[in-house]
This record gives structure tokens, C-alpha cells and sequence, in this order.
């Protein structure tokens, strides 16, 4: 039994990846998610169910459209298949809780903010704006032992820091990260959101520098920060308290 929800999960998660690809992609074009249906974006030709199937249809194909095979952006079934991992992950991680429903509403946000910030470099507010409240009442009614007031500063400083970053350096983050960390706060609330935080620095640093190296990158080119902080937010959801308790037993 345990299998068989895992499967259905997993199937769940790559499924809504598809979907979420489209809401990160037409929402900051200020396009209808729901018309016109999916085309390829080369020919414009409607794609039919056989070419939508989550991430089997990108292997089928070799990522070439079908019709008038220009190339397919690896971001459509990576986004799949990344929701759908993410989602077995939160099942595996806390069970058939209610928790898991929290789990899906954050990993579902970080999905679509990451594509979107990958692609345009825009964390749309709109995405955010719809997220806060549905964040906020799952929280409330399904509580993980925090104080609430643990929710709240969790919001504000986390959002704060940011805010603070960019003042100081004149606009070096962007009000985007600064409204994830509002809305993703609010579900992993304090310290978690210092150790989310944390860790997208660590990470983002370790990756630029990579990057740089490789010259894939020029110094002082914008990047996107977004999906450095939605790694950093699910790592600190999942393993936050045992990595605070670890640096705690480090400096002790």
C-alpha cells in the first residue's frame, strides 16, 4: 500500500510539474494559463494529449517538437520531473500526515518561483500573491510544533534581511527574494528561515564561483538568487532542526 501511494505521489507531482511549467512561464507575460492551450512556441502548432504526457513525451520526441522539430527548452520535463521527486520526497519525509499537504503547497511554490526566475529572471508577484494566503492557513491549521510567533518573525526577519542586503548594497538582491522569504517564512518560520538562508548563500556561492571558473558566467553578471533560495528553503524544511542541533553540538 505504502508503494502504491508512492507511485500515485510521485505520478501526482509530475503531472502538476507540467502544469506548473506553464503558470511560471505565461504568468510573467502577463498570459492566461488556461488559454490558449499548450502550442509549440517555434510553430504555434496544438500540441495534442499524446505530446503532453509528463516527461515521457520530451523522451519520445528526443526534446524536438514533433511537428516542426525546433528544440524543446530541457526546462519542460526537468520541472516535471522535479515536482514529482519532490513530491515522493515530502511523502517519504513526513509521512500520510497533514504535514505532507504543507510540504506540496511549498514545494509547488519553490517550482514554479524557480522556472520562472531561471527563465526570466522574475519572481512573479502574482504567484506570490496567490501562495501567501493558501501558505498562512495550512500553517495555522497544521502546526509543527513552533510557537506561532515562530511563524511570524520567520516571515518578517527573513524577509527583512533581504530588504536590508539590498538597501546596503544598492539593489545587489531583489524584492522577489525578499517576498519568497515573506511567504516561505511563514511555513518554516524561525530559525529555519536563517538556516534556509544561509545555506542558499553557501550554495549560490559554491555554484557562481563554479560557474565563473568555467567561464560560463562574466563577474558581475546578474544571476537569479531564486532557485539558490528554494534548495536552501527545502533543505531547511526537511533537515533544519538537525542541522541546527549539529552546529549547536559542533560549538559546544
Amino acid at each position: 500500500m505504502t508503494i502504491l501511494i508512492a507511485i500515485y505521489v510521485f505520478i501526482l507531482g509530475l503531472v502538476l510539474g507540467s502544469f506548473f511549467n506553464v503558470v511560471a512561464l505565461r504568468v510573467p507575460a502577463k498570459q492566461s494559463i488556461v488559454k490558449p492551450p499548450s502550442a509549440c512556441p517555434s510553430c504555434g502548432t496544438q500540441l495534442k494529449k499524446k505530446d503532453l504526457i509528463p516527461v515521457i513525451s520530451y523522451l519520445f520526441s528526443r526534446g524536438k517538437c514533433q511537428y516542426c522539430q525546433a528544440r524543446v527548452s530541457i526546462l519542460y520535463p526537468i520541472g516535471e520531473l522535479a515536482t514529482g521527486l519532490l513530491f515522493l520526497w515530502v511523502y517519504v519525509h513526513v509521512g500520510l500526515s497533514a504535514e505532507v499537504l504543507v510540504g506540496f503547497v511549498l514545494v509547488s511554490l519553490l517550482v514554479i518561483i524557480t522556472i520562472s526566475d531561471v527563465t526570466v529572471m522574475r519572481i512573479p508577484n502574482q504567484v506570490l500573491l496567490f501562495f501567501f494566503p493558501i501558505c498562512v492557513v495550512v500553517r495555522v491549521l497544521v502546526p509543527d510544533g513552533q510557537a506561532w510567533w515562530s511563524y511570524v518573525l520567520g516571515s518578517v526577519i527573513g524577509c527583512g534581511i533581504v530588504v536590508m542586503i539590498s538597501l546596503i548594497t544598492r539593489g545587489g538582491m531583489g524584492m522577489g527574494d525578499a517576498k519568497l522569504l515573506l511567504v516561505c517564512g511563514f511555513v518554516v518560520g524561525l530559525p529555519h528561515i536563517l538556516v534556509a538562508f544561509v545555506l542558499a548563500c553557501l550554495i549560490g556561492s559554491l555554484i557562481g564561483g563554479l560557474l565563473l571558473l568555467l567561464n560560463i558566467i562574466k563577474r558581475k553578471q546578474p544571476v537569479p538568487f531564486g532557485p539558490y533560495l528554494a534548495v536552501g528553503i527545502l533543505i531547511s524544511y526537511g533537515y533544519g532542526s538537525d542541522l541546527i542541533q549539529a552546529y549547536l553540538n559542533l560549538i559546544g
